[in-house]
């Protein structure tokens, strides 16, 4: 590739990293506003709106036909894995902050390629392997802490670290269904079918009236939240298209670090609305080694393919 693409890509990246930095520290503070379910009920309502419209004017939309089942088994598990993914999150992040909820999250690329390892029969080479033993060495030492309170489901952070745990093992569930359905269906196509289907899906549980309950700032936050993740979908998928896909989740890996970051920010300018994240000089090199560990995985998979191309 040429050095334009290259810093393309990068700065894509980058510009992925600040849209799910930002995110979880947004989603918390809008969680004192709004039910997990009426927030994600939103997010996926726009995002149906704008990704849907952009691809009808695009003409990205495949024609009608018949769709062969596995199809349609694949995609209903790609609704049910991303839309169990949002509230999953959301609902961990009513117990834990957003730096610990970013770090943990870290789990879903692995449990993608552990997945890909038992379902696809992919190969896990060595160095992906020690990749994974120094993610969860750092998680250990992230929580060195806080492992008791961890431990107890009853507790609220044991509640919020399962609940994140589960998060990621519906995003990977979402990303094997994705991986799937990549030769029959592009991503963004996929992408539209969950929006829409989630829609409906959701709105027994959520409250759409409870926006006219929301002042400015609320629906600021809403807009936010709901546009952010298009935003960053774009950014990524572009960032993908001007670079290598390893190096850019090697980049993506240290956004726990810049959600760390953006609410050590946060809590220095609203101190009455943004809690410190919890953590000492221990937890802090855990979520270095979480960070190492994450791309360490993602450029041996990529070395690994390579070597079997």
């Amino acid at each position: 590739m040429t050095e334009p693409d290259w810093r393309r890509g990068l700065y894509l990246t980058l510009a992925t990293v600040a849209c799910w930095a930002v995110l979880p520290v947004a989603l918390k503070a809008l969680l004192v506003y709004m039910d997990p379910w009426t927030i994600t009920w939103y997010r996926f309502l726009v995002a149906a709106v704008l990704l849907g419209g952009w691809l009808l004017i695009r003409a990205g939309l495949p024609r009608r036909g018949r769709v062969a089942l596995p199809v349609v088994a694949l995609l209903a598990a790609a609704v049910f894995g991303l839309v169990g993914n949002y509230v999953l999150y959301l609902l961990g992040l009513s117990h834990i902050q957003p730096g610990s909820a970013q770090v943990l999250i870290q789990l879903a690329p692995m449990f993608l390629l552990l997945g890909g390892l038992f379902l696809f029969g992919e190969r896990f080479r060595r160095r992906q392997w020690v990749g994974l033993s120094i993610l969860v060495a750092g998680l250990v030492i992230f929580f060195h802490d806080r492992l008791a309170l961890l431990a107890s489901p009853d507790a609220g952070p044991g509640r919020g670290f399962l609940l994140i745990v589960a998060a990621a093992v519906a995003w990977a569930c979402y990303g094997l269904a994705q991986k799937k359905l990549g030769a029959t269906l592009s991503p963004a196509v996929v992408l539209v079918v969950v929006y829409v289907a989630a829609v409906p899906l959701l709105l027994p549980a959520a409250r759409p009236a409870a926006v006219l309950e929301l002042d400015g700032a609320a629906l600021g936050l809403l807009a936010f939240c709901s546009v952010n993740t298009l935003v960053a979908y774009g950014c990524f998928a572009e960032a993908i298209r001007a670079w290598e896909a390893s190096r850019v989740s090697a980049v993506l890996a240290i956004t726990p670090l810049a959600t760390l970051g953006v609410v050590a920010v946060a809590h220095s300018w609203f101190p009455d609305h943004v809690p410190p994240e919890p953590i000492d000089a221990l937890a802090f090199a855990g979520a270095l080694l979480v960070v190492a560990g994450s791309a360490t995985t993602a450029l041996a998979g990529a070395r690994s393919r390579k070597t079997h191309d």
